[in-house]
């Protein structure tokens, strides 16, 4: 159940969760109608002048709002200077067309949530700054079509000595909604949330700061039914990150960054990305280093940034569209990890311009099962044997040019390519593809150019057994 504008609604046994959101926009607007439940925060002394400091009215709205049952902290247009918004359960910050919340330039002035000891960033302190803060709370919301601005409240004591507060934080939170909202100009993350359930991001833009979502679970404590759906990232890191997932869905996303599209650095089951749109170069700088260009579409790689333990399994990635990206698909896991079924269907990308895609445990288990269907990748090409040592190393944590230009696979149970063409708008005199260590490989209707001077395109080293039907070659033009 969720409560908005202090009254209480259940989820609709016929349509889930979104019969349960038209619910929720339905019943606010009935609130909004008749003045009941709705909190000004001019009415409670905010200015919204954008020079005098909103905190201490903001949260007294916030307050009255929560001790009235519940229901809307409202911001009309104009801009409300504020550090540390303090959010209650029941509470949902409205913001209309025209209003800005804006970070207070002070980076000191932010408050940070107490994580437990069990997870492993409970020792980062002041890491957790926020400018929207939640903590064990339920039933809690950002809605509106106004905007969220970090104001680049950079630290210079901060991580990379220049982050400063992330936007929105929560943690041990249960049923958040974010919608209709933009994050801007994010001094750290735009939403970080940690160990927290029924989290619903719909329809919000993300532009420039680091990484646009970013959600942690713990290795016993995942965080649970995720989606993010309908939202435009243009952020200058990883637009969508994290580890211990569980029940993700990210869809019909525009996705645009300096960093990676999704970048998963830890465990997650049952993970859903469909129907997303992935380009580069980013919009916005990656503010660390002030480049642009796109690394990975999407780069699933538990351990790669620090220890992690877990599986990844039942992935389904469909319908997704990509340009100008490093490579499309960067899998690859560290020991402590196991992964199970992992599914690329209908899949497109051109302009890739650096590495092949890549399948490769690092760790003492192998993939166990991993299909590309349906897939059609157009590769910059140009390479020579010379341009990647051919022995392959670790990654670190992110793609690196390889020794073919399609796909590497290495250490994996089962691999599956079905219906797959692979091009070059120029021609690479490296394989096509190279499998090491893979116990069943199928091939079936695999499509590549025959480029002059590589007279063994498939390379396949400790392969048990081999399926292939209907793999053609043809000539490069």
């Amino acid at each position: 159940m969720i409560r908005v504008n202090g009254k209480t609604l259940r989820r609709s046994p016929m349509g889930g969760w979104l019969g349960l959101m038209a619910t929720v926009l339905l019943a606010s607007r009935i609130a909004v109608a008749a003045g009941e439940g709705v909190f000004d925060v001019r009415a409670h002394g905010a200015a919204g002048d954008g020079k005098t400091l909103d905190t201490a009215a903001i949260n007294k709205a916030v307050e009255a709002c929560a001790q009235a049952g519940g229901g809307q902290v409202r911001f009309g247009p104009g801009r409300y200077l504020s550090a540390t918004v303090n959010l209650k359960s029941q509470v949902t910050l409205y913001l209309e067309p025209g209003a800005v919340l804006v970070g207070a330039p002070d980076p000191n002035s932010y408050q940070h949530p107490t994580l437990p000891d069990f997870m492993p960033e409970a020792r980062w302190g002041k890491w957790h700054r926020a400018l929207i803060l939640a903590d064990g709370l339920e039933d809690i919301g950002i809605a509106g079509g106004g905007t969220i601005d970090g104001n680049k409240v950079f630290d210079p004591r901060g991580e990379e000595r220049m982050r400063g507060p992330h936007t929105f934080v929560f943690v041990n939170c249960r049923n958040v909604t974010v919608r209709d909202v933009s994050f801007v100009d994010s001094a750290n993350y735009a939403i970080f949330f940690q160990i927290s359930d029924q989290v619903d991001i719909r329809n919000v833009k993300f532009i420039g700061g680091w990484d646009g979502v970013h959600w942690r679970g713990a290795p016993e404590r995942p965080c649970r039914d995720v989606s993010v759906t309908n939202c435009r990232f243009y952020t200058g890191d990883d637009s969508i990150a994290g580890r211990y997932w569980e029940n993700t869905v990210i869809s019909d996303c525009i996705i645009n960054s300096s960093c990676n599209g999704i970048r998963l650095i830890g465990p997650a089951t049952h993970l859903i990305i469909r129907d997303c749109l992935f380009y580069g170069p980013g919009v916005q700088p990656h503010r660390t280093s002030n480049r642009y260009n796109m690394l990975a579409g999407i780069n699933l790689q538990p351990g790669a940034w620090d220890a992690t333990q877990g599986e990844l399994d039942d992935v389904l990635i469909s319908d997704v569209t990509m340009h100008n990206v490093t490579t499309p698909f960067h899998f690859m896991m560290k020991p402590g990890n196991t992964a199970g079924r992992i599914t690329v269907t209908r899949a497109s990308a051109t302009g890739v311009y650096r590495a092949a895609c890549s399948v490769e445990s690092w760790a003492g288990a192998p993939f166990k099962n991993v299909t590309f269907r349906d897939v059609d990748i157009e590769f910059e090409g140009g390479g020579a044997p010379d341009t990647a040592p051919r022995e392959v190393k670790a990654p670190g944590v992110d793609a690196r040019p390889l020794p073919a230009w399609g796909f590497y696979a290495r250490n994996v149970e089962k691999l599956t390519f079905e219906d797959v063409r692979l091009t070059c708008t120029q021609p690479d005199r490296r394989p096509v593809m190279i499998c090491e260590d893979v116990n069943d490989l199928t091939l079936d209707a695999v499509r590549f150019p025959q480029h002059e001077g590589v007279p063994n395109p498939v390379v396949l080293e400790d392969v048990e057994r081999v399926r292939h039907d209907r793999m053609t070659t043809r000539p490069s033009q």
